[in-house]
């Protein structure tokens, strides 16, 4: 490498992100708050309109979620948002369970005054979304506190495989979040009161007894909820349904 190359590498501009990949986030997200419906069925023209794309970056996206596996594409059929089954989130949650458990116990041994202010802060924030109704923000103030836990255990590998069943986690936590309401936030509570005096066993218990709450509380919700069946069971024409309207994205 010359040495105008090694002179100047470090302040190269960053290259633009892909239409695509906005197109995905913005389709995610949309799934991931419910928005986009487990078993919708996702006409490209309808989502390139409300996106404000065309049709091609709508289509790479959805290619694209099919491999991450958040939408089917059914061959004859199209699109659909994935419906999982009880068996994917079962096993999902079971996982976090045991991650957060052992980032709690790692929190109440390595978390400062400053961090547990910071918890202390995001659980306010969650309180208050609950009292409003609002609960994208409560989603987004759990995930939040969670993800904070995590970062206060010290553990990158932790961190890491955490950040992997993030998304997931939210996705099959929005559905309950009403229920658990309350309740959920006086668990955090209790955890934060935990952290705070380094009793990392408390911590870790109160951890595993309130994610696993959670995972109990949307099998339950999925077993009362009427069922699903599998997109090539179902006439597009009965699946079909019109797509919320949202901010188009910026190319």
């Amino acid at each position: 490498m010359s040495e105008l190359a090694q002179g100047t590498a470090a302040r190269r501009i960053d290259r633009p992100v892909p239409l695509r990949e906005r197109v995905f986030e913005a389709l995610l997200d949309l799934i991931i708050t419910g928005s986009l419906a487990p078993g919708q069925h996702l006409v490209e023209g309808e989502l390139a309109e409300m996106l404000g794309v065309s049709r091609q970056p709508v289509r790479e996206a959805l290619q694209w979620l099919n491999n991450e596996g958040w939408v089917d594409l059914v061959p004859g059929y199209g699109a659909f948002v994935h419906v999982p089954t009880e068996q994917e989130a079962d096993q999902l949650l079971a996982v976090r369970t045991l991650l957060e458990t052992e980032s709690a116990r790692l929190a109440a041994l390595n978390a400062d005054k400053d961090g547990v202010a910071r918890l202390r802060e995001i659980c306010q924030q969650g309180e208050a979304a609950v009292m409003a109704d609002d609960v994208d923000g409560a989603v987004a103030a759990n995930a939040a506190l969670h993800r904070y836990v995590t970062e206060l255990s010290g553990n990158k590998v932790l961190l890491e495989l955490a950040a992997q069943v993030d998304r997931r986690v939210r996705w099959f936590y929005t559905p309950v979040a009403r229920q658990r309401g309350k309740q959920s936030w006086r668990e955090h509570r209790k955890l934060i009161s935990a952290i705070s005096t380094g009793d990392a066993e408390r911590a870790a218990e109160i951890m595993r007894e309130h994610t696993d709450r959670t995972r109990q509380s949307y099998l339950e919700a999925r077993q009362s909820a009427p069922a699903q069946p599998p997109a090539p069971e179902v006439p597009l024409r009965r699946r079909r349904r019109t797509v919320a309207r949202t901010a188009p994205v910026k190319p």
